[in-house]
């Protein structure tokens, strides 16, 4: 009878597999929609509040000038593009299009777990802090969860931010030590640990910098996750490429 138990089950294993990974897409994909919404709804108040301003200030300044509100709008159209430069990280925050990706990266869970380490867990990779009040089993709303995001985000930025110093970056190179940071922790690359990384940090070596990227082993055992985790690391640094490099061939 065990036996054709166990016949009987085996079948249906496949299937729960692909089962489970739908669902685990589904969730990843409701969220990173979400964290669009409300990514846009900021954006929109933003842009309304600039506006408004704008329009004020242009209209005091068109009045002083004796400039007619009816100028040509060629006038005013030519525009000279400027190439991106590189900036203080402290002036930047992580994109959208990181967090896509880490979202992607980490998936969603919206119970509580306890990790490969015990520690209970929930969202996207937050590890549950006493203050955040819940227990494993518990179950969050997904705007809780992009709450805790942007809390864990902000931490690692400014970990991004303490690491580099004074270095100059650009977004997508900021992008990456942000997704380095959050995915290993500030203690794993600072200079005791990391001491190749730092060195390329303090040299201003940004090719030897992409190549210090790769975290790709966990309780001492490589990881096939963590190797495509900083293949898409490295990409991102060097080449502002955000797909995943699992889908190419």
């Amino acid at each position: 009878m065990t036996k054709r138990a166990k016949s009987d089950a085996k079948p249906e294993l496949p299937d729960l597999r692909a089962a489970r990974k739908k669902q685990r897409k589904a969730r990843v994909q409701a969220l990173i929609k979400r964290m669009h919404q409300r990514t846009d709804s900021v954006l929109r108040h933003r842009r309304k509040a600039a506006l408004a301003v704008s329009a004020g200030a242009m209209g005091i300044t068109s009045a002083a000038l004796g400039i007619p509100s009816s100028a040509p709008a060629s006038a005013t159209e030519f525009t000279v593009p400027m190439p991106e430069l590189r900036k203080p990280a402290a002036l930047l925050s992580c994109s959208q299009a990181l967090k896509d990706a880490l979202v992607a990266e980490e998936g969603v869970r919206n119970v509580v777990y306890r990790d490969v380490a015990g520690h209970p867990t929930v969202g996207v990779g937050h590890l549950v802090r006493p203050e955040d009040g819940l227990r494993v089993g518990d179950k969050v709303s997904n705007d809780r969860i992009l709450e805790f995001l942007d809390e864990d985000l902000k931490v690692a930025e400014g970990a991004a931010t303490r690491l580099v110093g004074d270095l100059p970056l650009f977004q997508h190179e900021f992008d990456a030590l942000v997704d380095l940071v959050f995915n290993v922790g500030e203690g794993t690359v600072a200079a005791k640990r990391s001491p190749m990384l730092n060195q390329a940090i303090a040299a201003r070596d940004y090719d030897s910098i992409a190549r210090q990227l790769h975290y790709t082993h966990a309780a001492g055992v490589e990881a096939k996750g963590l190797v495509f985790r900083s293949e898409r690391r490295s990409r991102i640094f060097m080449n502002a490429s955000y797909e995943d490099p699992r889908g190419q061939a």
